[in-house]
This record gives structure tokens, sequence and C-alpha cells, in this order.
């Protein structure tokens, strides 16, 4: 081999990081990523020490606040941080806890029976990645202090005051070098408060932002205290305040099996979908794990048992799968659990084998004792249970119908499409236009080699409110299907969006800029959220934004989109010989004009639709079963993401 492409390798390669080094070289191992959720990830660490106090029986109260230079302060009642000599370090418990990964007293059963900081990297990590941190501990009637910067103490700990409470204050500011973003959201942290002062319930949490201050220049705009005496049974009654329940109160599981304590809330609802939280000590595992198996299996054989006593199932002559009876259901499962075994630091996924035995066994004793001292309540999920599985089955036949009557040409296609000349659905685009009047400017504006159109006869189905077959029956839906050339169902999946023929790489709903337009597109969203979220996670959905005004003064005009443009035009333009039109819809602009403002991809302005958090989203489109419809704006905000909507 010749010299220049020989590559030594030898001990002097191997490189070994010192301190929290490694968390500064590889930040996304321990907090999940750098961007907006690592960066609220920070706060979260910080406050799960403070309610691992309050497990321990130590802590009432939590205080978060966003300073006005986004950094954050978490303080606790707790025992304070400890601050004498550690015996193996040398120096002070407390910088050894702030400097040193895998330190901590979780690790010792002795100090907390339950934590959700497990690995003794959470708070160190925060520092770590931090550019300045400081931490004050309130113990003993004295005041200790001590100063960090990107996880290094710039002194030692020392006695700075004297104080009649308890506990720790932690202020820290992330790294501007690590982070791409380093704005808090108020929203994304209230979220998390609000959860954990349901699932801690006589704990008092409290979140002041301090970035914007009322007229007084005092009082901050916004702040918020939570407090909650019934726990998971307040917790559901607020997933559920915009669905219509089933039953008068919700069922409530509270025990203990193997030694890992159990709380369970579920309520059924008029609705389709299935919506379960889990939590291992406060951690919400997006990804489920051993104890949300063992509640659907306790759930389904207990339910199963009870509809085969009371007859029930042999006069509906339907067959129940394991879906049916999670359908329409509400429910939390929280877990306390001494030595968790998550799947990374970022702990989503519990593996803890004896969990769901647990679970399970807790599930079916106490859920057989509900049903039989709640027989109405109990018929009542039995008949969901059957309207599920039969609705399960016309769905399937209605797919069938639709994967029939699919047919990947020309002639098989909706009378009203006006298709594009290319055959690559990666340079092929979909303009769901509202009313055919708009539909004819947008043929005649498009450019017919990449550009198809499909007008929309008024409002489509609200699908959130009808059952799947209802949806599939629906020649509008049919049509949106038969159009974009996907159908229902894998050989792995029969529920799953078969993507394989999609005969377009974007997808454009386009409607007017009023309160109509808002609606439709609210339901082509909820559409596309609930029956093709593939489309969406693929980057494929746009939201059209057609102008406002058109501005005019002789042979000059410029189109606007908001008012502050129609304003700037108004000033460039002067005070005479002006003409603003307005444009109420689609329908008023001739085609040259929705070609410029709309379709040209050179002069468009779009809006690409993206499922940032699932769990916001359910709780957004659980507004459309009320009449009231969402703001436009609420869509058409940077990104268009749902987590952005405002509620």
């Amino acid at each position: 081999m010749e010299d220049n492409q020989r590559t030594d390798y030898s001990a002097s390669n191997i490189t070994v990081l010192e301190g929290l080094e490694a968390v500064r070289v590889r930040p996304a191992m321990y907090i999940g990523d750098v961007n907006e959720r690592g960066l609220h990830h920070l706060v979260y660490e910080v406050v799960d020490n403070s309610i691992d106090e309050a497990l321990a029986g130590f802590c009432t109260k939590i205080d978060v606040q966003i300073n006005p230079d986004n950094s954050i302060t978490v303080e606790d009642n707790g025992r304070g941080i400890p601050v004498d000599m550690h015996e193996k370090e040398h120096r002070s418990a407390l910088e050894v806890v702030m400097t040193v990964l895998h330190a901590g007293g979780k690790f010792n059963k002795n100090s907390y029976k339950v934590s959700g900081g497990l690995h003794g990297v959470g708070v160190s990590c925060v520092n770590a990645l931090s550019d300045h941190m400081i931490v004050n501990v309130f113990r003993d009637g004295k005041v200790y202090q001590q100063e960090y910067s990107k996880g290094k103490p710039l002194y030692a700990v020392k006695e700075v005051g004297v104080t009649d409470k308890r506990g720790t204050k932690i202020t820290f500011h992330p790294d501007g070098s690590i982070f791409t973003v380093t704005e808090y959201k108020y929203d994304t942290l209230l979220d998390r408060m609000r959860e954990l002062a349901y699932l801690n319930k006589g704990i008092e949490i409290n979140i002041t932002d301090w970035r914007e201050m009322k007229e007084d220049g005092e009082t901050p705009l916004r702040a918020d205290h939570f407090f909650s005496e019934k726990g998971l049974r307040d917790f559901i009654s607020y997933l559920d305040e915009n669905r219509e329940k089933l039953m008068p109160e919700a069922i409530y599981i509270e025990g203990e099996r193997k030694g890992i304590p159990i709380e369970i809330a579920m309520q059924y609802n008029t609705g389709y979908s299935e919506n379960l939280h889990s939590y291992v000590n406060n951690i919400n595992t997006h990804e489920g794990g051993t104890h949300l198996a063992g509640f659907r299996s306790g759930l389904t054989r207990t339910l199963k048992a009870y509809a085969d006593r009371s007859g029930l199932l042999q006069k509906a002559k339907v067959e129940i799968t394991g879906d049916d009876f999670r359908e329409g259901l509400t429910a939390i499962i929280s877990v306390k659990v001494a030595e968790p075994q998550f799947e990374g630091q970022t702990k989503t996924k519990l593996g803890n084998a004896e969990v769901r035995g647990a679970v399970d066994e807790a599930v079916s004793e106490m859920l057989e004792n509900y049903l039989e001292e709640h027989p109405n309540e109990a018929h009542t999920i039995v008949d969901k249970v059957i309207l599920a599985a039969r609705a399960r089955q016309a769905a399937r036949k209605a797919r069938e119908m639709v994967q029939r009557s699919n047919v990947f040409s020309s002639a098989g296609m909706p009378g009203k499409l006006a298709d594009c000349q290319s055959n690559d659905p990666a340079e092929c685009e979909i303009f769901f236009v509202e009313g055919d009047s708009a539909g004819g400017s947008a043929k005649q504006g498009r450019d017919r080699r990449f550009q198809a159109i499909l007008p929309l006869r008024g409002k489509i189905l609200n699908v959130e409110k009808v059952m799947r077959h209802r949806a599939f029956e629906s020649e509008a839906i049919r049509d949106i299907y038969t159009a974009l050339g996907v159908t229902v169902g894998t050989p792995e999946d029969p529920q799953a969006l078969n993507l394989s023929k999609l005969r377009y790489h974007k997808v454009i709903i386009m409607t007017d800029a009023d309160v109509d337009g808002a609606h439709i597109d609210t339901l082509m969203l909820t559409f596309f959220f609930r029956y093709m979220p593939e489309l969406i996670e693929n980057g494929y959905v746009y939201l059209a934004t057609p102008p406002l005004y058109l501005v005019k003064k002789g042979n000059k005009q410029v189109y606007c989109w908001t008012e502050d443009d129609r304003e700037r035009a108004l000033m460039e333009f002067g005070d005479k010989g002006i003409h603003v039109q307005r444009y109420k819809g689609l329908g008023e602009m001739n085609s040259d004009q929705l070609r410029d403002t709309t379709m040209d991809p050179e002069g468009r302005q779009l809006r690409q639709v993206t499922i940032e958090n699932a769990a916001s989203a359910d709780r957004i489109f659980s507004l459309l079963m009320g009449d009231d419809v969402p703001p436009r704006r609420a869509f058409i905000e940077a990104n268009a993401t749902y987590a952005n909507i405002d509620a």
C-alpha cells in the first residue's frame, strides 16, 4: 500500500473524554436532540429531580420561571442537595452531583424508593449544556451556592447567607453554541407542568413567564398555578372535556401489585379513536412498554369475559377483536417502579417484564369488580364494543369498495379532475380547489405539464364525527383516494395507507381567505391527519395562501397577503390614483392572477403541513366535535405545524 493511502491506527488515536465533555460532544445521546425538543428536555430533567423529592415525601411545591434572558429557574422546597464533603471525591456532594455523570441519590434506594431520574446524568447534563448555571441550596438554616460554565465550576461551594426555608434553586441558560434554538415556548412547558400536577396529586406547581409584562410593568403576562386533589380523575376530565362521555364518572383503579404502585383512570366516549397515555415514575412513555401491554391484555380479557357472560355478544353475532375494546377509550396508566428499565436516557419505552403481569392483574381484578357493581355502565361499554366491531366490518367492506373503484388510468378518474401530463409523482402536484368557479380559473392558469386540478364540491365530510365506513362511503372522499392513486390496506397492515402508486408528491389545499375557506381547510386537514397521516409525515401536504388585496396605480401593481403589506403598498404608491381590490374569494381572481399568486412555483406562498406532536394534534381535532370553526390563522402560522395551533 502506498504511503499516501496508509492510515495509521494506534493508541494515540484513542480519545478519552473527561468529565462532562462527552455530553457536549454528543448531546443527542443524553437529551434526544439539540433542537426545540432537547431544549425543553433540559427543564424536564431539573423538574424531575424536584418531583422525585415529592415522590419521596419531602417536597410539596415547585416553581418554574422563564426569565427575561430565556434562562430557566426551578425551585423546590425539598431537602436540598447535600453540600457536605463527599468521602470518595473529596469535594462537596453538590459539586459531585452537578459535574459528575452517574452521580446522584437515585442509586441508593434508602434515599429514593422510586424516581424518574435513574441514571444520575440528568442535572449534570443540563449543567454541561448550559453556558451558565447557578445553584442555591437552602439547608440547615444556611444558603449555599456554586456557579458553573459549560459544566465546569467557577468556584468551590460557599456559604452565602442564612435562611428559614429549605430546598434547591437552579438557574441555567442553555448554550447557544450547542442548541439550534434557545427560546423556550411557554405552552410547551405549561403542558408538562399541568401533566405533572395531575400525576402527583397534592403537589403545587407554578410556572411564570417573565419575558412579557402587563401594562403595570411588574406583573408577568402569563403565569399559571396547578394543584390537583383527585389526580388522574382530574386529568382524564381535562383530556375528555371536548368529548361526549358514555358514563357519568371515570373508572378509577388504584392499588399495588408485586410491590408496584399502579394508578389508572379510564373513560369511554362517543369518539372512534383510542387515546392511551402511559407514565412510569411521572415520565411520559410515548412508545408505551410493558405497563401498556399489561393494561391492554387485562382490559380485553376482562371485558370479553363479561360480554360473554352477559349474553350480549351471542345476540349481536359479531366477532370482537382487541381494538374494538379500545375504540372511544381515553385511559391514563401511571405506575411507580423502583428499578425501571428504559430504552435510552430519554425514556420513551418501559421494558420491565414484571410490570406487565402486575398491571394485567390489577386491571383484571378491579375492572371486574367495577363491572359487577355498575351493570348499567357495563352494558353501555359492551354496546360500544359491539358497535365498534360492526363498524370495523363495515369499514373493511367500504375499503374494498374503494380498492375496486380505484382504477389507475384516466378513465377511472373523477369526472372533474383536470389531470397533468407528467407521470413522475416527484414533479407532479394536485390542487384541491374550493368551488367550480375557482376551479375553472385554476385550470386555465395551471401549467398542465405537472399541475392537476380537482374542484371541491363544497365542504367534505367531517370524518371526526363519523365512523370509518361512513367516510369511505362518501363520494367526495372516494374521489380524493382515486385522484391521488392511493389505496387502503397492505398485506402487513389492513388499516395502513398504500402509497406505492401515489400520483403526486405535492397535495395543495387552495381555499378562500375567509371563514368558509378556513372550515374547508380544517375538514381537509382532519381527513388527511386521520386517514392519510403518511402523506403529512412525508411532507406532501401544503396549504396555499391566496393574497387578500391587489393594490394598483397606473401600470404598477402589487399583491398583498396581510394588512401590513397593504399599508406598505399604499405608502409606496402615494395618495392619488390608487385602486385597491379586496379578494373575497378565489373566484374573484382571473386565471393570470391565480397563477401568479398561488400556482406559479416562483411567486406563490405555500405552507407545508407537518405532524410535530400527535398528542397536541389529537387535542386540536377534538375541537371539531363542536360547531366552532378554528381560525384560519391557526393553520397558516410558520410551518403550519399542528403543535403550534392555538387551541
